[in-house]
């Protein structure tokens, strides 16, 4: 920045300064502006360095202030809010998991009662059809007998009526024969006696 010289009242300035031949305009520290490039630089001047050390402690100590008070609270209460939702979630997987087996478990049992009832069932089944076909087989077989003691009381039945009429027919035919052979009919007693001892001879 430049500062506006003072005059005097004779015209000339007030704190000494003065144009040069060169119309170099001197401030009021004394240094021409051609010699500004000649200074060293601020951060590695060594008279600087106690205003340097100070503002650096101010500054670590606001930024320390900063980090304790703001920054590792809010980091803190993230990384407290995730574990607790992290331990929320995993308490949820456990219990997911313990219904789960929970569910196989009973679903297991259930299966195994059910197949124990379907071969209980399967076993009652076989047991009744063996029972019912026993039941079957001796009302047929004693059909079947009934129908034979019938059939062989029919047939004995008509053994019996064809033997006494083939005695009938002998009879007859025995009386056909006396009387074609001599001429003269014999009498049915006499064909009775005849039939009868040849059925005797026989």
């Amino acid at each position: 920045m430049f500062v506006t010289p003072a005059f005097a009242q004779d015209g000339a300035p007030a704190n000494g300064e003065t144009h040069g031949a060169a119309g170099n305009v001197h401030t009021e520290t004394g240094v021409a502006h051609g010699e500004h490039g000649t200074g060293v630089f601020p951060p590695f001047d060594q008279s600087t360095y106690p205003s340097q050390l100070l503002w650096l402690v101010i500054t670590f100590g606001l930024f320390y202030l900063v980090m304790q008070k703001v920054i590792v609270p809010r980091v803190g209460g993230i990384l407290e809010h995730r574990h607790d939702r992290i331990a929320q979630d995993l308490d949820e997987a456990s219990r997911l998991k313990a219904e789960a087996d929970a569910a196989v478990e009973t679903y297991e049992k259930e299966l195994a009662a059910a197949r124990a009832k379907a071969g209980s069932i399967a076993d009652q089944a076989r047991d009744a059809a063996k029972t019912k076909a026993a039941a079957d087989r001796a009302a047929i077989e004693a059909e079947l007998s009934s129908k034979l003691s019938a059939a062989e009381a029919r047939i004995s039945d008509i053994k019996a009526r064809a033997f006494a009429e083939v005695g009938t027919i002998a009879e007859e035919t025995a009386a056909a024969i006396v009387d074609q052979l001599i001429g003269a009919k014999a009498t049915p007693e006499d064909v009775k006696a005849a039939v009868a001892a040849a059925k005797l001879e026989a």
